[in-house]
Order: C-alpha cells, then sequence, then structure tokens
C-alpha cells in the first residue's frame, strides 16, 4: 500500500527535466501525538511537544469526508502516533477545530491519502491547491479502480437518473454520476438539469460567483449540456434532490463510453 500511495503522489511531480517538491508540503502548523480520535473527521492532540496548538486541541482532516470505515481506520492509522500538520490556513472553525494535513513521521504523504487509496474516505474538494488536490483525487480514483473499501459497494456511486436513491441521503456528502440534459439559468443561479421533471429530477445547482473559478478549471457550463459528469457534495431539497457546487473540484468531466464509477 505504502509503494503504491507513493507512486499515486509521484505522478504529478515531473514535468521535463524539473523536479518538484512532494505535492500537499504546506507550511507546517504544529506537531503533537494523537491521544484520541474524537470521530470520523478529527483527532485530538495531547503532547508536550506541541508548537502552535494547546493540548488537546482537535484537529479536522482537511480535504476528505468520511466513510462508515474512516473512524476504524483512523484509530488503526494515528493512535499514539507522533505528526505534522500542515496547511495554508490554521483558523480554528465553529467547533475550534484547526483543519489541516496530517503527516506522520517523516512520511511525504497525508494521512488523508492514505485513506483515500484505502477507500475509507471521499474526497471534499477543498483543497484549492492545484498539485495537492490532484495528488488526492488520484489516490481516491485507484481505489475506486480497485473497488477498495467504501468503493466496493455498486451504491457507493449514485445514478443521477434514480433521483429517489439520492434523495434517500439527504443531509449527507454523495458522489453522483450522470448525463445533463439541460443547463438552464435563472437570476444569479444556473440550474443543471439531470431529468425531464425539473422540480422532482436530481439537479445540480451553481451560483454566479462560483462560476469564474469553474471556468478557471476549464468547465464552462453551458459546454455541460449532454455531457457526463462526476459530482460530489452534500445532497439537499425538498421534492427533488440537489448539490450546491462551491468548488471547481466538486465537478468532473467523464468520458462518453467511460465505464460508471472509473476515471482514467
Amino acid at each position: 500500500m505504502t509503494r503504491l500511495l507513493h507512486l499515486i503522489l509521484a505522478l504529478p511531480l515531473v514535468a521535463g527535466h524539473t523536479a518538484f517538491a512532494a505535492p500537499c508540503q504546506f507550511e507546517s502548523q504544529g506537531d503533537g501525538r494523537v491521544a484520541a480520535i474524537v470521530d470520523a473527521r478529527g483527532v485530538r492532540l495531547d503532547d508536550g511537544r506541541e508548537v502552535r496548538l494547546d493540548d488537546g486541541r482537535e484537529v479536522r482532516l482537511a480535504g476528505i469526508e468520511p466513510t462508515a470505515t474512516t473512524k476504524q481506520a483512523l484509530t488503526s492509522l494515528l493512535t499514539g502516533r507522533d505528526v505534522t500538520l500542515r496547511g495554508t490556513d490554521d483558523t480554528p472553525d465553529r467547533y475550534g477545530r484547526q483543519g489541516a494535513l496530517i503527516f506522520v513521521g517523516e512520511s511525504e504523504a497525508p494521512i488523508q491519502a492514505t485513506l483515500l487509496a484505502q477507500g475509507d474516505a471521499l474526497v471534499s474538494a477543498e483543497i484549492a491547491d492545484k498539485d495537492c488536490a490532484a495528488a488526492l483525487m488520484a489516490a481516491e480514483t485507484e481505489a475506486r479502480r480497485q473497488k477498495k473499501g467504501n468503493w466496493a459497494d455498486p451504491s457507493a456511486i449514485k445514478n443521477a437518473e434514480s433521483p429517489d436513491d439520492i434523495l434517500a441521503g439527504i443531509g449527507r456528502f454523495m458522489v453522483v454520476e450522470g448525463k445533463v440534459l439541460s443547463v438552464r439559468q435563472a437570476g444569479a443561479m444556473t440550474y443543471l438539469n439531470f431529468g425531464r421533471n425539473w422540480t422532482r429530477g436530481f439537479a445540480v445547482t451553481i451560483s454566479k460567483r462560483t462560476q469564474p473559478a469553474l471556468e478557471n478549471a476549464g468547465i464552462t457550463l453551458k459546454s455541460l449540456e449532454n455531457r457526463r459528469i462526476r459530482v460530489r457534495g452534500w445532497v439537499e431539497g425538498n421534492s427533488g434532490p440537489r448539490i450546491d457546487v462551491r468548488l471547481a473540484g466538486q465537478v468532473e468531466l467523464l468520458g462518453a463510453n467511460e465505464p460508471t464509477g472509473v476515471r482514467p
């Protein structure tokens, strides 16, 4: 697993004859020892060697969303281990948790990449750095290709043509695939409709302020019509399920003949 993970993370590192640092190597935000796994998203550090954290400070794993097996995997991987926190912003969230990528010992890969490679987590798309985001997505893609962990379940990726299945997961983070049948704008909001019945079918909503980020990533909304895409995010809605796209990494373009659940 370690060798495979390093190969995955090494993919974006070479361009021509120039060597680059490993992705996700952001500024250190402190270090410590993992005293407890709080939940599937957080750990508690408790060690006198902490640099910028108070003892007992909770840390939220940035860049991923948990699955049913994440907490168990974290317990195995992190309990009692000395770790370094890295990230671009150490401002606590509203729950007082610091978001960070977590590195064990001298590893060049964050524990988030390990969880993704094992199929024990989903990419959240919150990491803005392109190289780091690509490395995390590559780890998830390989697990999905090999049907590891979460991806062994055929229902791990929802079909956009089955809105009731998606609506059943309201309030949860989901990955959905399907063909965009129409792109419609209403005021400052653009709707990607996956069903003929706009009120009951699955749809993706994208605000006007999010469009520049998508365009910078090479995605123009009108061009998505009749294209197959994979979208990830929190499911909301009443009569019909919705996912609100706020980050470019939430949308992936799929090939016309690409098998469901796999991306080359």
